[in-house]
């Protein structure tokens, strides 16, 4: 009884002390329940220029470099549950992880024991107390140059400047894996897919986890609300750079949004675009709502609804609207000099090239758009519907009837047209 009794004693401490702190943040919806769990996820590679939004506004620190009256917030992981991180300056005993759960830490520098060890400590902002930890072995120096950090802490500053700078910001979604918090007092989420591109705003800025300390939480334009743990400065995170990788490159960042504000000083010169009706002269991948890749045909039609510059490039995101309402995203250069070679499919990123102005086939029977869409015509097809299906010949021979051949060398055909200019036959040469 009196150990069933101490456990809500604890559920209920933890519900108080995260009711009271401004740094626990929730999606909307989430039910309250005195279950405490502990979750992790992964990080990615980000941009690191000292000109871009993260680099200008998220300063590294090492441990080497960190100054005095830092906040970290404790978060433990499974792992932090069975091995302690600190001990009470006072006792000189360790302190169970669990118990200094969302306690807020104030660094104060390290210290020297008289065996010879390091400690770093801290000032609990929440119960006043003085707690360190001791470093395995070593020294600080050697210690803080390993990039090691100090377990189960999440760096503050990065929440606190995020918040700054971020709420009530627009975005856009650069995944399509998010989350969505399913335990009011603990760290319970589940994944939910979220179309790739999508404007949301940033509704709240909270603390994530120590690998991830940064947790926005953005709302679309229906209202639905979902988060992602991202790595700013990449402080104390305890991963490595080259951790950001793969799986783990939505917990950074760039990997999961995009400003919109920062691309809106560069659209200016490429407003003439939108609104303009396109076609593809070539067979082209593009990335539908859902972030899937996706293969269009030459000669398929769209509406340019937005050109969005891409940080640090020559390149821009063209938003695309086909016939049939739906949306697709191509990134493309204007620039010409940035497109490898004359082989077809090299060029594809670069616009002229793979875009041409117009409907591209007005007036053409769909019965018949759907071969040319192929490269291929049937009898019947007109010179004009020939040359969209196999571009110009290599060359012509006409009859004295009036009838013509056009002869493609390169797709070894001929085709046959009448006195009339509609096709007779396409004749294999090879």
């Amino acid at each position: 009884m009196k150990r069933l009794f101490l456990s809500a004693c604890v559920a209920v401490a933890a519900i108080t002390l995260q009711a009271q702190n401004s740094y626990i943040v929730k999606t909307k919806g989430v039910q309250k329940t005195a279950k405490v769990s502990t979750s992790e996820g992964g990080a990615e590679e980000e941009k690191e220029e000292a000109q871009d939004f993260i680099g200008k506004n998220f300063k590294y620190y090492s441990l080497c470099d960190w100054k005095e009256g830092m906040k970290f917030m404790v978060l433990p992981e499974k792992y932090d549950m069975v091995v302690n991180t600190f001990c009470d300056a006072a006792t000189d005993k360790e302190v169970s992880s669990n118990r200094l759960r969302y306690k807020i830490m104030v660094y104060q520098g390290h210290s020297e024991t008289d065996d010879n060890h390091t400690r770093i400590n801290f000032l609990c902002e929440d119960d006043n107390k003085n707690y360190y930890y001791q470093i395995p072995n070593g020294t600080f120096d050697d210690y803080c140059y390993g990039k090691l950090g100090v377990p189960t802490l999440a760096y503050l500053g990065d929440v606190d400047i995020a918040r700054t700078l971020l709420n009530g910001k627009k975005l856009y979604t650069k995944t399509t894996l998010y989350r969505v918090d399913t335990d009011a007092d603990g760290d319970g989420y589940k994944e939910v897919t979220v179309p790739k591109n999508e404007e949301v705003t940033v509704v709240a800025i909270g603390v994530g986890s120590r690998s991830f300390p940064v947790k926005i939480i953005v709302a679309d334009k229906k209202g639905n609300e979902f988060f992602q743990n991202v790595a700013m400065s990449k402080t104390n995170s305890g991963m490595r750079d080259d951790e950001f990788i793969m799986d783990n490159t939505k917990f950074t960042f760039y990997g999961s949004f995009e400003l919109i504000d920062a691309n809106e000083t560069a659209s200016g010169e490429y407003a003439k675009y939108i609104g303009r009706d396109v076609y593809t002269k070539y067979k082209t991948t593009m990335e539908n709502e859902k972030g899937d890749k996706v293969t269009i045909v030459r000669l398929s039609s769209f509406k340019i609804e937005k050109v969005q510059p891409q940080s640090n490039t020559n390149y821009c995101k063209l938003t695309l609207k086909a016939p049939s309402g739906a949306i697709y995203y191509k990134q493309v250069t204007f620039v010409n000099e940035n497109v490898a070679g004359d082989i077809d499919g090299m060029k594809e990123d670069y616009y002229p090239y793979l875009f041409g102005n117009g409907k591209g086939a007005s007036g053409v029977p769909a019965s018949h758009m759907k071969l040319i869409q192929q490269g291929k015509v049937g009898v019947g097809y007109t010179k004009e519907e020939v040359r969209m299906a196999k571009g110009e010949p290599n060359r012509t021979a006409a009859s004295s009837n009036g009838a013509e051949d056009w002869i493609y060398t390169n797709l070894g055909q001929i085709v046959k047209f009448s006195r009339a200019g509609k096709v007779l036959r396409v004749i294999s040469t090879r």
